[in-house]
Formats: structure tokens, C-alpha cells, sequence
């Protein structure tokens, strides 16, 4: 079973991409983010076509994370909860959708950015970030295989990024950032990524700007985090650069995991 995170900057804009992406790789589940669409305006018909199985979570122009799944999908939540494990009412933002596929438990996570900092921006970061944690360690009570897959807008450790001295000031990067991130890792989580592959750079995203896909100046910040019980059945992981490099890609491209299933 192959599961891929994909920040797609924008299903309008992707599309082409998308599907050409989708029927090359044949993935049984994307992961996607900042479709940057209202649920309404998500172009299902497209993927249904080919006999994909649909779900969003979407946003008008901003954020936005939906399924494509080979199989069917059930037992969908969308939205991050609070604290408490309650609806949190007060965020409107469309960040989190989550459902079961083949007795898999995944998430589709696009986690704030936080910049500038400081300020509301970075401090919404942390308190989101304290929210996942908190639905992480519930999550571990089903003892289903589980996986939390999206763009994290985290930076783990300098040697995911191409020029850490660049970086030391950015939301990305920071201590309190990466602490939290390491918190759902205490928790029993596995990095994928870092499971096969231990050391060197393995980036997932490069800015438009400034040639940074031609001089490879990239960082990683999309992350697939399995449950022991999705651990004990990790196959493969890897970062697919293909779609990176094609005409009007998205500045990320997927990261995906092979489970035993």
C-alpha cells in the first residue's frame, strides 16, 4: 500500500500535473495540500473518471487538504480538534482531514507556516502544533496502524536544509517548532523518510525563486510520521522528484510510504 503527501499548490493550477502524477505513479492514497479550493469547486469528476474515491476539506483561495484514493474512504473527519479532543469552533482555517482506507488511519495535514515571527502567525503555529499533538497521542488508543502525512512547515534538523545559516530567524526552523514536532515523534511516532533513509539531504520543496530546483537549494518539510503499528510494516519510503521538475510544477513534491498491507 503506497500513501504520498503532496502539496499541490493550488488544484486549479495543477491539475494537468496531477493526474498525469496520479496515473504514472498509481499511489492507493494522496495526501494532499493547499488545494486552495471550496469543496464544491474541487474538481471530482476529473478524478472519479478514473476511479479515484474523493475526499476535501477545503477553503476558498487558501489551504485546503483532500484524499485521492484508489480505495474507499470512510470514517472522515475534518478538522483538527482542540485541546480536549472537542470541535474547536474558533478555527475556520481547512488544515486537517483524517479517515480510515484499508484499515489505515491517515491524515492529510497542511500545518501552519508562522511567519513572520513573532507574532499571532507563529503563535497560531504553536497552539496548532500543541492541538496535533495532543490528537496524535489519542490517535495511538485505536492500535490501528496509523499515518500523518502533509507538509509540516518544519525543518527537523539543519541537514534538511540546503543552507541553515539562511534559515535561523524563519518560523521553520525554530526551537519551539521543532520541539513540538520531536513531541509527536516521543510519542511512539516513526519519521518515515529518516527510517530508510538515516542521513544526507532529501528535500521536498524548493521556492520558485532564484533557481533554487536548478541549484537544488531545497528543504524538507513534508513528512509522513507512522505509528509503531504502521512502523512495523514500512516497506519503503522515499521522495519522488519527478514531478518537481516538469513544466508549471508545484514547488513540493511528494514524499511517499510503502506499508506491508
Amino acid at each position: 500500500m503506497k500513501i504520498a503527501t503532496f502539496n499541490i499548490n493550488g488544484i486549479k493550477a495543477r491539475l494537468p500535473r496531477l493526474l498525469e502524477w496520479l496515473d504514472e505513479f498509481q499511489p492507493d492514497v494522496a495526501c494532499l495540500q493547499e488545494i486552495k479550493s471550496i469543496d464544491e469547486n474541487f474538481p471530482r469528476l476529473e478524478f472519479e473518471a478514473q476511479g479515484w474515491h474523493v475526499e476535501t476539506h477545503g477553503q476558498k483561495a487558501f489551504n485546503g487538504v483532500a484524499f485521492i484514493s484508489k480505495h474507499p474512504i470512510s470514517d472522515i473527519q475534518r478538522g483538527l480538534p482542540a485541546l480536549d479532543g472537542g470541535t474547536c469552533e474558533e478555527d475556520e482555517q481547512a488544515r486537517y482531514i483524517e479517515a480510515t482506507v484499508k484499515g489505515v488511519r491517515i491524515a492529510s495535514i497542511y500545518l501552519p507556516n508562522g511567519n513572520p515571527r513573532p507574532g499571532p502567525k507563529f503563535d497560531y503555529k504553536l497552539d496548532w502544533m500543541d492541538r496535533l499533538i495532543a490528537h496524535a497521542k489519542r490517535l495511538l488508543a485505536s492500535e490501528m496502524p496509523i499515518v500523518l502525512a502533509g507538509d509540516y512547515n518544519v525543518i527537523p534538523h539543519d541537514i534538511d536544509c540546503y543552507a541553515p545559516a539562511q534559515w535561523t530567524e524563519d518560523a521553520l526552523t525554530q526551537p519551539e517548532s521543532r520541539a513540538r514536532l520531536n513531541s509527536i515523534l516521543n510519542l511512539g511516532y516513526t519519521d518515515a523518510l529518516r527510517q530508510i533513509t538515516p542521513t544526507g539531504a532529501c528535500y521536498s520543496y524548493w521556492d520558485f525563486q532564484r533557481g533554487s530546483w536548478q541549484k537544488d537549494n531545497g528543504i524538507r518539510i513534508d513528512h509522513l510520521l507512522l505509528s509503531a503499528q504502521a512502523a512495523d510494516i514500512l516497506k519503503d519510503c522515499s521522495v519522488d522528484r519527478i514531478p518537481r521538475g516538469k513544466e508549471k510544477p508545484s514547488d513540493h513534491t511528494p514524499v511517499w510510504v510503502e506499508l506491508d498491507i
